[in-house]
Protein backbone atom coordinates (compact mmCIF):
# COMPACT_ATOMS: atom_id res chain seq x y z
CA UNK A 1 0.00 0.00 0.00
CA UNK A 2 2.87 2.23 0.69
CA UNK A 3 4.40 1.50 -2.43
CA UNK A 4 1.75 2.70 -4.28
CA UNK A 5 1.01 5.57 -2.74
CA UNK A 6 4.87 6.38 -3.23
CA UNK A 7 4.38 6.01 -6.71
CA UNK A 8 0.75 8.21 -6.93
CA UNK A 9 2.71 10.75 -5.13
CA UNK A 10 5.88 10.93 -7.75
CA UNK A 11 3.35 10.56 -10.73
CA UNK A 12 1.46 13.14 -9.00
CA UNK A 13 5.25 15.43 -8.50
CA UNK A 14 6.07 14.70 -12.52
CA UNK A 15 2.92 15.85 -13.76
CA UNK A 16 2.68 19.05 -11.88
CA UNK A 17 6.58 19.41 -12.93
CA UNK A 18 5.56 19.02 -16.46
CA UNK A 19 3.29 21.31 -16.54
CA UNK A 20 5.04 23.83 -15.39
CA UNK A 21 7.75 23.22 -17.79
CA UNK A 22 4.96 23.48 -20.79
CA UNK A 23 3.33 26.38 -19.11
CA UNK A 24 7.23 27.49 -19.12
CA UNK A 25 7.48 26.52 -22.69
CA UNK A 26 4.39 28.43 -23.86
CA UNK A 27 4.73 31.66 -22.22
CA UNK A 28 8.42 31.79 -23.99
CA UNK A 29 7.06 30.79 -27.36
CA UNK A 30 4.36 33.70 -26.58
CA UNK A 31 6.96 36.07 -25.82
CA UNK A 32 8.95 34.98 -29.02
CA UNK A 33 6.14 35.36 -30.95
CA UNK A 34 5.45 39.18 -29.73
CA UNK A 35 8.48 39.73 -29.97
CA UNK A 36 8.86 38.98 -34.09
CA UNK A 37 5.68 40.90 -34.15
CA UNK A 38 7.00 43.96 -32.70
CA UNK A 39 10.25 43.79 -34.72
CA UNK A 40 8.13 42.92 -38.20
CA UNK A 41 5.94 46.67 -37.06
CA UNK A 42 8.69 48.05 -37.03
CA UNK A 43 10.44 47.32 -40.01
CA UNK A 44 7.89 47.90 -41.84
CA UNK A 45 6.94 51.35 -40.58
CA UNK A 46 10.63 51.65 -40.93
CA UNK A 47 10.50 51.20 -44.61
CA UNK A 48 7.53 53.26 -44.86
CA UNK A 49 8.96 56.11 -43.30
CA UNK A 50 11.55 55.78 -46.30
CA UNK A 51 9.24 55.06 -48.70
CA UNK A 52 7.88 58.28 -48.07
CA UNK A 53 10.63 60.46 -47.42
CA UNK A 54 12.15 59.13 -51.29
CA UNK A 55 8.73 60.44 -52.44
CA UNK A 56 9.15 63.46 -51.00
CA UNK A 57 12.94 64.31 -52.04
CA UNK A 58 11.33 62.87 -55.41
CA UNK A 59 8.48 65.30 -55.31
CA UNK A 60 10.44 68.47 -54.66
CA UNK A 61 13.69 67.94 -56.47
CA UNK A 62 14.54 69.07 -59.62
CA UNK A 63 14.88 66.07 -62.40
CA UNK A 64 17.40 66.24 -65.21
CA UNK A 65 16.57 63.53 -67.87
CA UNK A 66 19.91 62.87 -69.90
CA UNK A 67 19.42 61.52 -73.43
CA UNK A 68 20.85 57.90 -73.06
CA UNK A 69 17.98 57.53 -70.51
CA UNK A 70 19.00 57.78 -66.75
CA UNK A 71 16.93 60.02 -65.05
CA UNK A 72 19.30 62.34 -62.12
CA UNK A 73 17.22 63.98 -59.15
CA UNK A 74 18.63 66.83 -56.86
CA UNK A 75 19.02 70.76 -57.15
CA UNK A 76 19.87 72.51 -59.93
CA UNK A 77 21.89 74.86 -58.36
CA UNK A 78 22.83 76.82 -61.23
CA UNK A 79 22.35 77.11 -65.22
CA UNK A 80 24.16 78.31 -67.84
CA UNK A 81 23.97 78.72 -72.22
CA UNK A 82 25.84 74.82 -72.12
CA UNK A 83 25.98 73.44 -68.38
CA UNK A 84 23.77 72.81 -65.84
CA UNK A 85 25.23 72.61 -62.12
CA UNK A 86 23.13 69.66 -60.45
CA UNK A 87 23.74 69.14 -56.36
CA UNK A 88 22.43 65.30 -55.77
CA UNK A 89 24.10 65.60 -51.93
CA UNK A 90 26.85 63.90 -52.01
CA UNK A 91 28.34 65.89 -54.65
CA UNK A 92 27.96 68.30 -57.65
CA UNK A 93 27.30 67.62 -61.00
CA UNK A 94 28.55 69.79 -64.48
CA UNK A 95 26.52 68.23 -66.96
CA UNK A 96 26.59 69.27 -70.48
CA UNK A 97 23.11 70.54 -72.24
CA UNK A 98 24.24 68.36 -75.24
CA UNK A 99 23.71 65.44 -73.19
CA UNK A 100 20.19 66.71 -71.70
CA UNK A 101 16.97 65.31 -73.17
CA UNK A 102 14.83 67.85 -71.14
CA UNK A 103 15.00 69.17 -67.11
CA UNK A 104 12.85 70.15 -64.75
CA UNK A 105 12.36 72.61 -62.12
CA UNK A 106 10.15 72.20 -59.00
CA UNK A 107 9.03 75.61 -56.89
CA UNK A 108 11.16 77.53 -58.48
CA UNK A 109 10.26 79.42 -61.95
CA UNK A 110 13.17 81.53 -63.53
CA UNK A 111 11.44 84.31 -66.32
CA UNK A 112 10.14 86.97 -64.20
CA UNK A 113 8.64 88.87 -61.39
CA UNK A 114 5.59 89.65 -63.02
CA UNK A 115 5.23 86.00 -63.72
CA UNK A 116 5.15 84.91 -60.59
CA UNK A 117 1.99 85.97 -59.27
CA UNK A 118 0.19 84.16 -62.10
CA UNK A 119 1.56 81.31 -60.90
CA UNK A 120 0.46 79.00 -57.81
CA UNK A 121 2.54 77.22 -55.68
CA UNK A 122 2.63 73.84 -57.23
CA UNK A 123 3.46 75.23 -60.50
CA UNK A 124 7.06 73.90 -62.44
CA UNK A 125 9.25 74.41 -65.71
CA UNK A 126 10.24 71.66 -67.65
CA UNK A 127 12.92 72.76 -70.06
CA UNK A 128 12.46 71.21 -73.49
CA UNK A 129 15.33 70.90 -76.36
CA UNK A 130 14.72 74.50 -76.59
CA UNK A 131 11.26 75.93 -75.35
CA UNK A 132 9.58 75.48 -72.15
CA UNK A 133 6.43 74.44 -70.31
CA UNK A 134 5.23 74.97 -67.16
CA UNK A 135 1.59 74.39 -65.12
CA UNK A 136 0.54 77.77 -64.79
CA UNK A 137 -2.36 79.35 -62.97
CA UNK A 138 -5.15 80.57 -65.10
CA UNK A 139 -6.15 84.38 -64.52
CA UNK A 140 -7.10 87.80 -66.36
CA UNK A 141 -6.12 88.66 -69.97
CA UNK A 142 -4.75 91.97 -68.02
CA UNK A 143 -2.17 89.78 -65.54
CA UNK A 144 -1.11 87.85 -68.82
CA UNK A 145 -0.42 90.13 -71.09
CA UNK A 146 1.63 92.06 -68.58
CA UNK A 147 3.67 88.95 -67.61
CA UNK A 148 4.11 88.25 -71.23
CA UNK A 149 3.95 91.02 -73.72
CA UNK A 150 7.51 91.29 -73.57
CA UNK A 151 7.89 88.19 -74.92
CA UNK A 152 6.11 89.06 -78.37
CA UNK A 153 8.68 91.21 -81.16
CA UNK A 154 8.07 92.45 -84.25
CA UNK A 155 9.44 90.57 -87.28
CA UNK A 156 10.67 93.10 -90.18
CA UNK A 157 12.07 92.36 -93.70
CA UNK A 158 12.12 94.26 -97.36
CA UNK A 159 9.29 92.19 -97.93
CA UNK A 160 6.84 93.32 -95.24
CA UNK A 161 6.37 92.92 -90.99
CA UNK A 162 4.77 90.47 -88.70
CA UNK A 163 5.00 89.13 -85.36
CA UNK A 164 6.74 86.69 -83.46
CA UNK A 165 7.42 85.26 -79.87
CA UNK A 166 10.88 84.27 -78.26
CA UNK A 167 10.11 81.08 -76.64
CA UNK A 168 13.47 81.10 -74.00
CA UNK A 169 16.22 82.96 -72.75
CA UNK A 170 18.76 82.64 -75.71
CA UNK A 171 17.35 84.19 -78.04
CA UNK A 172 15.01 81.57 -80.51
CA UNK A 173 12.03 83.12 -81.40
CA UNK A 174 8.96 81.54 -84.16
CA UNK A 175 7.45 83.40 -86.69
CA UNK A 176 5.58 82.68 -89.65
CA UNK A 177 7.54 81.38 -92.51
CA UNK A 178 5.64 83.22 -94.67
CA UNK A 179 6.31 86.81 -93.01
CA UNK A 180 10.29 85.98 -94.12
CA UNK A 181 9.63 83.77 -97.25
CA UNK A 182 12.62 84.32 -99.53
CA UNK A 183 13.66 86.95 -97.33
CA UNK A 184 17.58 86.99 -95.24
CA UNK A 185 18.32 90.54 -94.31
CA UNK A 186 15.48 90.46 -91.28
CA UNK A 187 15.22 92.48 -88.02
CA UNK A 188 13.75 91.28 -84.48
CA UNK A 189 12.70 94.42 -82.38
CA UNK A 190 11.73 93.80 -79.02
CA UNK A 191 9.69 96.07 -76.55
CA UNK A 192 10.92 96.05 -72.85
CA UNK A 193 9.06 97.79 -69.65
CA UNK A 194 11.01 101.25 -68.94
CA UNK A 195 9.43 103.84 -66.43
CA UNK A 196 7.27 105.52 -68.95
CA UNK A 197 6.15 102.74 -71.34
CA UNK A 198 8.32 100.75 -73.59
CA UNK A 199 11.64 101.16 -74.66
CA UNK A 200 12.34 99.83 -78.53
CA UNK A 201 15.32 97.97 -79.29
CA UNK A 202 16.10 96.50 -82.79
CA UNK A 203 18.28 93.84 -83.94
CA UNK A 204 19.44 93.20 -87.14
CA UNK A 205 21.98 90.12 -86.96
CA UNK A 206 19.36 87.48 -86.75
CA UNK A 207 20.00 84.21 -88.09
CA UNK A 208 17.67 81.59 -89.99
CA UNK A 209 17.66 78.31 -88.23
CA UNK A 210 15.00 76.64 -89.86
CA UNK A 211 11.96 76.61 -92.18
CA UNK A 212 9.17 74.53 -93.22
CA UNK A 213 6.66 75.97 -95.55
CA UNK A 214 4.16 73.47 -95.28
CA UNK A 215 3.36 74.62 -92.33
CA UNK A 216 3.91 78.11 -92.20
CA UNK A 217 6.91 78.40 -89.50
CA UNK A 218 10.52 79.51 -89.02
CA UNK A 219 12.63 79.44 -86.23
CA UNK A 220 14.98 82.16 -85.93
CA UNK A 221 17.44 83.42 -83.17
CA UNK A 222 18.74 86.94 -82.67
CA UNK A 223 22.64 87.07 -82.42
CA UNK A 224 24.38 89.25 -80.15
CA UNK A 225 21.86 89.99 -77.77
CA UNK A 226 24.59 91.46 -74.91
CA UNK A 227 23.31 92.59 -71.83
CA UNK A 228 19.69 92.65 -72.90
CA UNK A 229 17.52 89.94 -71.16
CA UNK A 230 14.61 88.86 -73.00
CA UNK A 231 11.18 87.43 -71.74
CA UNK A 232 9.88 84.08 -73.36
CA UNK A 233 6.79 82.84 -73.42
CA UNK A 234 5.60 78.94 -72.25
CA UNK A 235 4.06 76.56 -74.85
CA UNK A 236 0.87 74.65 -73.40
CA UNK A 237 -1.02 71.69 -74.34
CA UNK A 238 -3.04 71.22 -77.32
CA UNK A 239 -5.19 68.55 -75.31
CA UNK A 240 -5.97 70.73 -72.85
CA UNK A 241 -8.16 73.88 -74.75
CA UNK A 242 -11.90 73.48 -75.00
CA UNK A 243 -14.35 75.15 -77.66
CA UNK A 244 -15.30 77.90 -75.87
CA UNK A 245 -12.45 78.67 -74.07
CA UNK A 246 -11.36 82.34 -73.54
CA UNK A 247 -7.67 82.94 -75.77
CA UNK A 248 -6.72 86.50 -76.90
CA UNK A 249 -3.75 87.54 -79.12
CA UNK A 250 -0.55 89.78 -79.46
CA UNK A 251 0.64 90.80 -82.67
CA UNK A 252 1.33 93.63 -84.50
CA UNK A 253 -1.55 94.20 -87.27
CA UNK A 254 -1.14 96.69 -89.88
CA UNK A 255 2.09 97.62 -87.99
CA UNK A 256 0.32 98.89 -84.84
CA UNK A 257 2.60 97.67 -82.14
CA UNK A 258 1.68 95.73 -79.53
CA UNK A 259 -1.97 95.03 -80.12
CA UNK A 260 -3.84 92.94 -77.83
CA UNK A 261 -7.76 91.31 -79.16
CA UNK A 262 -9.35 88.86 -77.50
CA UNK A 263 -12.05 86.13 -78.25
CA UNK A 264 -13.00 82.71 -77.86
CA UNK A 265 -11.82 79.20 -79.32
CA UNK A 266 -14.33 78.51 -82.27
CA UNK A 267 -12.89 75.29 -83.22
CA UNK A 268 -9.98 72.90 -82.11
CA UNK A 269 -9.77 71.04 -85.61
CA UNK A 270 -11.26 73.26 -88.64
CA UNK A 271 -8.68 71.73 -92.05
CA UNK A 272 -6.98 73.46 -94.60
CA UNK A 273 -5.67 71.59 -96.97
CA UNK A 274 -4.79 68.74 -95.36
CA UNK A 275 -3.28 70.61 -92.09
CA UNK A 276 -5.56 71.16 -88.56
CA UNK A 277 -6.12 74.98 -87.15
CA UNK A 278 -7.50 76.40 -84.70
CA UNK A 279 -10.44 78.49 -85.30
CA UNK A 280 -10.72 81.86 -83.33
CA UNK A 281 -12.80 85.13 -83.16
CA UNK A 282 -10.20 87.12 -81.79
CA UNK A 283 -9.20 89.74 -84.83
CA UNK A 284 -6.57 88.01 -86.76
CA UNK A 285 -4.77 91.07 -89.32
CA UNK A 286 -1.85 91.04 -91.48
CA UNK A 287 1.05 91.65 -89.42
CA UNK A 288 -0.46 89.48 -86.71
CA UNK A 289 1.21 86.93 -88.64
CA UNK A 290 3.42 84.81 -86.61
CA UNK A 291 2.19 86.02 -83.26
CA UNK A 292 1.15 83.67 -80.20
CA UNK A 293 -2.36 82.56 -79.22
CA UNK A 294 -2.42 82.59 -75.32
CA UNK A 295 -5.12 80.95 -72.90
CA UNK A 296 -6.00 82.63 -69.65
CA UNK A 297 -2.81 80.82 -68.02
CA UNK A 298 -0.18 82.82 -70.60
CA UNK A 299 0.46 79.51 -72.33
CA UNK A 300 1.06 79.48 -75.94
CA UNK A 301 -1.48 77.08 -77.75
CA UNK A 302 -1.30 78.33 -81.42
CA UNK A 303 0.91 80.65 -83.77
CA UNK A 304 -2.05 82.80 -85.55
CA UNK A 305 -1.31 83.12 -89.61
CA UNK A 306 -4.28 83.42 -91.21
CA UNK A 307 -7.47 85.92 -90.96
CA UNK A 308 -10.18 87.33 -93.51
CA UNK A 309 -9.94 90.76 -93.49
CA UNK A 310 -13.60 91.42 -94.96
CA UNK A 311 -15.06 89.22 -92.18
CA UNK A 312 -14.33 89.94 -88.48
CA UNK A 313 -14.07 87.08 -85.83
CA UNK A 314 -12.65 84.26 -88.55
CA UNK A 315 -9.49 84.12 -87.16
CA UNK A 316 -6.80 80.64 -87.90
CA UNK A 317 -3.86 79.62 -85.75
CA UNK A 318 -1.41 76.83 -85.81
CA UNK A 319 -1.67 74.37 -83.31
CA UNK A 320 1.15 74.11 -80.59
CA UNK A 321 1.64 70.45 -81.33
CA UNK A 322 2.62 71.23 -84.52
CA UNK A 323 5.45 74.01 -83.00
CA UNK A 324 6.72 71.65 -81.00
CA UNK A 325 7.20 68.99 -83.49
CA UNK A 326 8.97 71.76 -85.72
CA UNK A 327 11.39 72.54 -82.49
CA UNK A 328 12.07 69.21 -82.24
CA UNK A 329 12.97 68.16 -85.54
CA UNK A 330 14.40 71.02 -86.85
CA UNK A 331 17.49 69.42 -88.04
CA UNK A 332 15.13 68.07 -90.25
CA UNK A 333 14.09 71.58 -91.07
CA UNK A 334 17.51 72.95 -90.81
CA UNK A 335 17.79 76.42 -93.09
CA UNK A 336 20.49 75.63 -95.89
CA UNK A 337 21.95 78.79 -97.91
CA UNK A 338 22.68 76.47 -100.48
CA UNK A 339 19.62 74.86 -101.49
CA UNK A 340 16.89 77.06 -103.59
CA UNK A 341 14.44 75.68 -101.44
CA UNK A 342 15.45 78.14 -98.86
CA UNK A 343 14.89 81.61 -98.17
CA UNK A 344 17.29 82.76 -100.62
CA UNK A 345 15.68 85.02 -103.36
CA UNK A 346 17.50 84.33 -106.99
CA UNK A 347 16.87 87.30 -109.38
CA UNK A 348 16.39 86.17 -113.08
CA UNK A 349 19.11 87.08 -115.47
CA UNK A 350 18.36 90.07 -117.66
CA UNK A 351 16.72 89.22 -121.14
CA UNK A 352 18.48 89.43 -124.54
CA UNK A 353 19.09 92.69 -126.06
CA UNK A 354 19.73 91.37 -129.38
CA UNK A 355 16.29 89.87 -130.27
CA UNK A 356 17.68 88.67 -133.66
CA UNK A 357 18.28 84.63 -134.64
CA UNK A 358 21.99 83.92 -133.52
CA UNK A 359 24.38 83.46 -136.72
CA UNK A 360 25.31 79.87 -136.15
CA UNK A 361 21.25 79.08 -136.53
CA UNK A 362 20.85 81.18 -139.90
CA UNK A 363 24.46 79.39 -141.03
CA UNK A 364 22.67 75.99 -140.34
CA UNK A 365 19.65 77.89 -142.07
CA UNK A 366 20.98 78.24 -145.41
Amino acid sequence: MRRNKNRNKHRIHQRHTLGHIEQGMSNDEGEKTLRRSIFVIRYSLFIYILVLLFVCVRCFADTVVLKEGQTLTGSILAEKKTLIYLDIGVTVLTIPKEDILEYEYTNQLSNSDSQLQIKNSQSSIINHQLYKTANLEKTTIEKCVDAFSEAVVKVSSPAGLGSGFFINEEGYLLTNYHVIEKETKIEVTIFQKAENGFEKKRFKKVKIEAINPFIDLALLKVEELGDTKVKYAYLGDIDSIKVGEKVFAIGNPLGLERTVTDGVISTTSRAFKGLVYIQTNADINPGNSGGPLFNLAGEVIGVTNMGYIFFGGLGFAIPVDYVKHFIENRDAFAYDKDNPNTGFKYIQPDRRHNMAKPEFLQKQGD
